[in-house]
């Protein structure tokens, strides 16, 4: 837009100008000042542009991701879907001790997207396979990510969220809907931080973390590492990963994260921050299953932690 406006505007001026002109001469010569003219205008738009690009490079970042049943996932989620027939879910080597015959008797399940896999393979297990259109499974099994999964929860729509624990503003929330959200652990998962394999970085220190997620420590050579500028990508707020960074921050605060660009015309979907994107200079955070299982990615190594 920054380099065909200004040229469109002007080469639309020259094109009147010459129709007008050739009424009067049976010949147009394009003179070398015009010609000049045009380069100028050519040049400095697309400077203009480069420079703006340039700068929203520093703290804007493309969008990325499926547009996923009622969410919006960083990953493709149908290899782990109860209605794709070849899916990776584990299965049981023996009927399940617990089954949900009746159909009437299902719950609306809803979750994180590190924990689509493990709901999934819940319903599979449990659920009556036999007996439900794919579109009736689906409605029984949904993904609408963390920050939607807990407000249809509060609504009444979901009848069991799966994730990890809630942020303060969604316990909040709860509290001030006149709803009691009753936790139930059934396992754990690691958390983890990584960086890019061609950062000479192998480990870091809680405090280090905090200091690099409060904007005390900005260069990687403060911890050992090149003379970089540290690009700390984060989460949307009330996603499950942000809020465990939250939990590890404590009473520190944490600086303002880039900005991430997500198509406004994609129904429900929020503008988020910056998830990890393999920067060169960045550091980022995840579940360890979603980092090195569900999307895999040869150019990032995890930090040992303390």
């Amino acid at each position: 837009m920054y380099a065909i406006a200004p040229f469109s505007y002007y080469s639309a001026f020259l094109l009147g100008y010459f129709i007008k002109e050739r009424t009067r001469q049976p010949r147009i010569v394009i003179q070398r000042k015009q010609l000049i003219s045009v380069a100028v205008i050519v040049l400095l738009a697309f400077g203009v542009g480069s420079a703006v690009q340039w700068q929203r490079s520093q703290t804007v970042l493309p969008s990325y991701g499926f547009n996923y049943g009622g969410g919006y996932s960083s990953t493709d989620l149908w290899p782990y879907d109860v209605l794709n027939p070849s899916n990776r879910l584990p299965k049981l080597a023996e009927k399940a001790t617990f089954s949900i015959e009746d159909p009437k008797d299902m719950l609306v399940l809803d979750g994180a997207e590190a924990a689509f896999p493990v709901y999934s393979a819940f319903a599979q297990a449990t659920y009556p396979q036999e007996g439900l259109g794919d579109n009736s499974m689906g409605e029984f099994v949904s993904f609408t990510n963390t920050i939607n999964a807990y407000e249809r929860l509060l609504k009444g729509e979901v009848d069991i969220y799966f994730g990890a624990e809630p942020s303060a503003n969604q316990l909040q929330m709860a509290k001030a809907s006149g709803h009691e959200l009753l936790m139930t652990p059934i396992g754990k998962e690691a958390f983890v931080f990584f960086v890019n394999n061609n950062n000479a970085i192998k480990g870091l220190s809680v405090q280090e973390i905090k200091d690099i997620y409060s904007g005390k420590t900005r260069f990687w050579k403060e911890v050992g590492g090149n003379n970089k500028k540290i690009i700390a990508f984060q989460r949307p707020a009330n996603s499950g990963s942000q809020t465990l960074l939250e939990k590890i921050m404590a009473d520190t605060p944490i600086i303002k994260p880039l900005k991430e660009e997500v198509p406004r015309g994609m129904g429900g979907i929020l503008e988020q921050v910056a998830d990890y994107r393999n920067y060169e200079d960045s550091i980022g955070f995840s579940f360890r299953f979603f980092a090195t299982g569900m999307n895999q990615s040869t150019g990032i190594k995890l930090l040992a932690i303390n």
